[in-house]
């Protein structure tokens, strides 16, 4: 205890750190606040049945992504959801278009020409899902609306969009003059902040059950929960090297500092990225569904029971270890290692420099991916299995799946980013010894 105290202690010593950390809780603030500012038009107290048909199914899911916002028909009800799809999308043509392919290769300046088009393409998702948004709302909420049809369609789309775009501009200044990691943090801060709502829809339903055993099942799911979260934490920031009896062959004729220099390759390389890829595509069916809100079978696209399904479930897990290799791959390139392993004089005893080196890295980087993938699939489809147990609909969706993930991933990025300020100037990080804080960043370099 008195380490942490002093740790907080020195965070505040040093002044640059002390302002990123200001200005970025000043910015979630700001963020949080405009959660709770209704569209122009609706009446707050009419919006009862929205924020009941948000707590549950894929659409409760959305709701926690954007802090409730969903629900309480905020001028944030999107979020910065629009531009992670837009970003995906991006990435894909990044991968299938020549042109993307070479702005990605300029450097700095054609990273600002991705990032521009990024921006328009918020925009473009932004308006066509204000307009799902609008259909959706008054299919659901029509007498909370009290303004005309054309006149609430339009400045909603606007304001929507507007709204959406004001969220990634505080993303990007807590990522440039705050903590970093400013997409990533928002989106943690929305899923934080329903946390107590859901923990507390859990504590009534059991409390409410009858059974005197409510209460000894509620400490039981808490301890299930931590067990799950520290499993989560393992998988996010577990790095591995090259399996044992590979690992002391991998070894360059170079040294620094005495250390020899090895691969380091991670279980889970990809992070978070697959199951936010997968999670994006099976939101699609439900967002299409607010279009035909008069269709049993598209509004039952959007329920809790469609989300509980195998087949849901099964396809949501398959598609999580398909992007978990797609996106592996994407972030380590074994000709490159085996390339700069060459020029660094390093080499891999009994296995040809160049072509024969880079499929063996590729080989054992296959081999070490799959459990992690498998791990990350269980945990996604955890939710199911939960309320499949009895456990709040609401609160299920933080027993494992893609909002404890993304809380544990930036949890540790922006500790990591904290401990780095520390380290960098002389004084002790948030933790001692040799347990220093890894995030989510796959290594690229030899250590």
């Amino acid at each position: 205890m008195k380490n942490l105290i002093n740790t907080i202690r020195n965070i505040f010593k040093i002044e640059d750190l002390r302002d990123r950390i200001l200005l970025t809780l000043a910015l979630i603030f700001v963020y949080r606040l405009g959660s709770y500012v209704v569209l122009p038009g609706v009446d707050p107290n009419g919006l009862g049945e929205l924020a009941s048909s948000g707590s549950s199914g894929l659409l409760g899911l959305v709701n926690i992504f954007v802090g409730g916002s969903f629900g309480r028909a905020s001028i944030f009800a999107l979020g910065i959801m629009p531009y992670i799809s837009a970003s995906i999308a991006m990435q894909l043509l990044t991968l299938a278009i020549p042109y993307f392919q070479k702005l990605q290769k300029e450097g700095e300046s054609g990273r600002r020409k991705i990032n521009q088009t990024t921006r328009l393409l918020t925009i473009a998702v932004t308006a066509f899902q204000a307009v799902g948004y609008v259909t959706f709302l008054h299919s659901i909420a029509s007498s909370a609306i009290v303004i005309g049809s054309v006149l609430f369609a339009i400045s909603t789309v606007v304001v929507l969009t507007a709204g959406t775009i004001f969220c990634m501009w505080l993303g990007e200044k807590i990522t440039d003059k705050g903590i970093g990691n400013g997409i990533s943090l928002l989106i943690a801060v929305g899923i934080m902040a329903r946390l107590p709502f859901a923990l507390i829809a859990e504590l009534e339903s059991k409390l409410a059950s009858g059974s005197g055993g409510g209460l000894v099942f509620f400490v039981i799911e808490m301890a299930m929960l931590v067990a799950i979260v520290f499993g989560t934490i393992m998988l996010v920031q577990g790095t591995r090297r090259i399996p044992v009896q590979y690992a002391k062959r991998i070894v360059g004729n170079r040294q620094f500092g005495g250390v020899r220099q090895f691969i380091p390759l991670k279980i889970n390389a990809a992070g978070v990225m697959p199951i936010i890829f997968a999670q994006a595509l099976m939101f699609i069916p439900s967002f299409f569904a607010t279009f035909f809100p008069d269709s049993p079978f598209m509004q039952s696209l959007q329920s809790g029971s469609f989300q509980q399904s195998f087949w849901y479930n099964i396809i949501f897990f398959l598609m999580i270890i398909i992007f978990t290799y797609f996106y592996t791959a994407l972030v380590i390139n074994p000709s490159q290692m085996a390339d700069d392993m060459k020029k660094n004089n390093g080499f891999i005893p009994g296995v040809k420099p160049g072509r024969k080196t880079a499929e063996f890295i590729d080989d054992i980087l296959s081999r070490i991916t799959l459990p992690g993938s498998i791990f990350l699939g269980i945990i996604a489809i955890l939710p199911a299995f939960a309320t499949a147990a009895g456990v709040n609909s609401q609160f299920a969706n933080f027993f494992g799946g893609t909002s404890l993930l993304i809380l544990v991933g930036v949890m540790l990025d922006t500790l990591q980013q904290i401990e780095s300020h520390l380290l960098m100037r002389h004084y002790d990080g948030l933790l001692k010894g040799n347990s220093r804080i890894k995030g989510r960043q796959a290594a690229g370099a030899y250590q």
